[in-house]
């Protein structure tokens, strides 16, 4: 369904492109993959860039035609930034998690109903054809990842961080600020007291009468909802000695270099995948392999300018810094989430593209007051050499 390779992407991205203006807005609600641009899994791992897209966008349609898909590709930013501004709302994710993990050894009910919401074995019409579809395809359309998650919170009154972790296994496009703030979004702690309830005549409606679910739950559950932390700093953008003896480390969280390359010329490369750190349980083979795919395409496109390459782990860096001679080692930035977390201990020079530095600073409040910074934004990516 997803091939893993930059040709891909830029194949689904010049099909979809006619469709991203009036047609988008009038049927992406529906739970159809044809009506929505699948992009996702690329542009998670920077496979393409958010500024490829919405270029390749804006050159087809008005901003204002192209609005309702502009935005949703700026929510993903928006995330981003938001927790970038907030990383302690990631550990206590984390933390929550654990807690979660030791219940369902612990609690015999609960491991029963959560193993049966990750089978697809609840009995609920339209959410067990999802979990399976999810495990089947690494892929779920948004409208019924915001059901699939209201139903597992509200109806099945299943600790949210689980199913948060369900999706992070097994989503090829997982995430860890869409992801988990979506996850918030649905239970009414990221805006908070303003759950979201999947409603039987709304699914009905956006799956073409293929689902009507039975007994959901009309009142959202009690969740608790602590105050949202105080805004931190955003992160520096490290600055690169072109002179130097330069490693470079890539990571699934950007699998397009050439921004970074164009700055420096490493005689040594470090290919990192980190997938394994995106959940305490297992995460999905189809994901780990897509991701590992992904990584060989990227080798492939850039093998003239990486220098000696090697494929390693986390905690071989220190070891491949030396055995290589490295003056000093360069990395784009990677956001707060799994790879961030593999790497903290790493001596690295973390970079941010133009992209994050001039949208993360806008993701103070809500995503609406983000929206109003969306021109301006537009404005500078239009203006951006292809990155």
């Amino acid at each position: 369904m997803f091939t893993p390779s930059y040709t891909n992407a830029v194949t689904r991205l010049a099909a979809f492109t006619p469709h991203a203006g009036r047609d988008y807005a009038a049927m992406r609600n529906h739970d159809d993959i044809a009506h929505v641009s699948a992009l996702s899994p690329y542009i998670r791992h920077r496979i393409i860039t958010e500024a490829d897209v919405l270029r390749a966008v804006l050159a087809r349609h008005s901003p204002q035609a192209a609005e309702k898909f502009v935005q949703e590709v700026f929510w993903r930013t928006y995330w981003k930034g938001w927790l970038e501004l907030r990383p302690t709302v990631w550990a206590d994710y984390q933390r929550d998690l654990a807690a979660a993990m030791n219940q369902i050894q612990t609690q015999a009910g609960l491991r029963a109903r959560w193993e049966a919401a990750c089978l697809g074995q609840t009995g609920i019409d339209g959410f067990d054809h999802w979990a399976r579809q999810l495990a089947d395809t690494g892929y779920l359309h948004n409208h019924a990842r915001m059901w699939f998650a209201s139903i597992w919170i509200h109806t099945l009154q299943l600790p949210w961080v689980l199913g948060a972790d369900f999706f992070l296994r097994h989503l090829l496009d997982g995430d860890a600020a869409s992801n988990t703030l979506s996850w918030r979004w649905v239970g009414g702690i990221q805006t908070q007291g303003k759950a979201y309830l999947a409603q039987p005549d709304n699914i009905a409606k956006y799956t073409q009468g293929r689902f009507r679910p039975e007994g959901l739950a009309q009142v959202a559950a009690a969740l608790p909802c602590p105050p949202h932390p105080d805004r931190g700093p955003l992160p520096a953008s490290a600055t690169i000695d072109p002179a130097k003896r330069t490693g470079l480390i890539v990571t699934e969280d950007d699998l397009s270099p050439g921004w970074l390359l164009d700055r420096v010329a490493p005689v040594a490369t470090a290919f990192v995948q980190t997938t394994e750190w995106r959940s305490p349980l297992q995460v999905a083979p189809m994901v780990t392999d897509f991701v590992a795919a992904a990584m060989r395409d990227c080798h492939d496109r850039f093998a003239d300018r990486l220098g000696r390459v090697s494929v390693i782990s986390a905690d071989a860096l220190t070891n491949w810094r030396k055995a290589e001679g490295l003056d000093q080692v360069v990395m784009a930035y990677s956001p707060v989430g799994p790879t961030a977390d593999a790497l903290r201990p790493v001596d690295a020079l973390r970079v941010l593209r133009a992209y994050d530095l001039d949208a993360w600073p806008h993701a103070t409040h809500g995503f609406f007051r983000f929206k109003d910074a969306i021109p301006k934004l537009l404005g500078r990516i239009k203006g951006l050499a292809l990155l």
